[in-house]
């Protein structure tokens, strides 16, 4: 069986990221996504195991001493990282993964997977961003402006990834990853493989 591909979504927060990934989800029985260990607070409707798996300080550093993440990153003040494991697995077993990860995280699976693919997603305008973490309800003034002046230092890495979409209008930054996605799998060393008797029968 073929190993899956690796892909690395990354956005600053607010640029819709997670809301994309969701609906990759729901529209590719292929992949996986690879849920992340975090100690921050869980937000209204997110779900422990779902969303990400909560955990405190003293857990989230015996497993980084342990060796168990792939990558670790520490981000508005609370810690962030996917688990070897939660990797391999679905990898192995022919799936393709998804990590949702910020840019530290993006530059330490690189080095370990350079064969990753890497995708950006920009927000149409810093305007757009601060009122997307507006909508949210969830943080100060104070807390947004702060965010939206973090995520301008993000967004400078954008030339690190691969591909780059604007999310702008949902369903066509939707349609730019899963383009990115397909045409991955199509590549003709992995076809080859995929179907060397078919090829063989051609030729």
């Amino acid at each position: 069986m073929l190993a899956g591909n690796l892909f690395i979504i990354s956005a600053a927060s607010g640029a819709g990221k997670t809301s994309l990934i969701k609906a990759l989800l729901e529209r590719d029985s292929h992949l996986r996504l690879s849920i992340s260990h975090t100690t921050r607070k869980p937000r209204p409707a997110e779900v422990n195991g779902v969303d990400y798996h909560f955990v405190d300080d003293a857990t989230f550093l015996k497993m980084l001493g342990d060796a168990q993440f792939l990558e670790s990153a520490e981000v508005h003040g609370a810690r962030y990282g996917t688990s070897q494991d939660a990797v391999d697995g679905p990898l192995q077993a022919g799936f393709d993964v998804v990590l949702e990860i910020d840019w530290q995280g993006a530059q330490q699976v690189r080095r370990l997977f350079p064969a990753a693919v890497s995708i950006f997603v920009l927000p149409p305008s810093l305007e757009t961003l601060e009122h997307r973490l507006n909508g949210r309800g969830q943080d100060s003034q104070e807390t947004i402006s702060r965010r939206v002046a973090v995520a301008r230092e993000e967004m400078s890495h954008v030339g690190e990834f691969d591909y780059v979409t604007i999310n702008n209008q949902f369903d066509e930054a939707l349609q730019d990853i899963a383009a990115v996605i397909r045409a991955q799998r199509l590549k003709g060393v992995v076809q080859l493989k995929r179907y060397a008797h078919l090829v063989q029968t051609l030729t």
